[in-house]
């Protein structure tokens, strides 16, 4: 049985797994190379298929699939599902980048394009290397990891800057408002670090923001 706390058994003696580190890498580049413009869209697995928040999803997802965007998610449920289902039906490139959970994901049914990943940190390589824009949806801590992650990314200079578009000023307003706060005002963070970051509320606004940077 595969062990569930994956990096732990990097140990002595077991070094080969590093061997399934390289082919999964290997399988993400040659399925994704020539996906084109793409879009990474985050946010909770947990998101109903009647909430507001899976419908505008589905929405945006399907006005990038429209404009000429693949859109990519981690393959699961909930926003996820939502984002896969839109560019789907709007006859775009729906990538689902599903992780293998022991005990949790499955795999949404709307992704027409499929790897799978036992490792996080491949994944996220993935949502990085092929996303020219970030669209976060309301979510929980792993929509704040892949949040931050891109935040990080950008700040410090290691990946050419990229939208990062949280959806939802009701949602997400209080934690830009902690962040000028606490991490601002105490000298944690540049002003310009702040800019890292756009909410807006529509997914035409959205699409507006991208297009702007990103030419088809």
């Amino acid at each position: 049985m595969e062990k569930q706390f994956l990096i732990n058994a990097l140990e002595m003696g077991e070094a080969w797994r590093l061997f399934k580190i390289i082919g999964e890498f290997v399988e993400g580049v040659e399925t994704l190379h020539d996906i084109g413009p793409a879009v990474s869209i985050f946010g909770s697995a947990r998101t109903g298929a009647d909430d507001p928040v899976y419908k505008k999803t589905e929405k945006l997802a399907g006005l990038f699939a429209k404009n000429g965007f693949a859109v990519l998610t981690g393959g699961g449920g909930g926003i996820m599902e939502a984002a896969n289902k839109g560019a789907a039906e709007a006859g775009g490139a729906s990538v689902g980048l599903n992780i293998v959970l022991p005990f949790e994901q499955q795999p949404n049914p709307y992704a027409n394009i499929k790897v799978d990943f036992k490792y996080f940190f491949i994944r996220k390589v993935m949502f990085v290397k092929y996303a020219t824009a970030y669209i976060i949806m309301p979510g929980g801590y792993g929509t704040l990891d892949e949040l931050f992650e891109a935040v990080t990314l950008v700040q410090t200079h290691r990946i050419k800057p990229l939208p990062i578009i949280l959806v939802g000023t009701d949602y997400w307003s209080g934690l830009i408002e902690w962040i000028k706060a606490r991490m601002l005002d105490g000298g944690r963070i540049s002003p310009e670090d702040i800019d890292i970051l756009q909410i807006v509320d529509e997914p035409e606004d959205v699409i507006k923001i991208v297009k702007k940077i990103v030419i088809i």
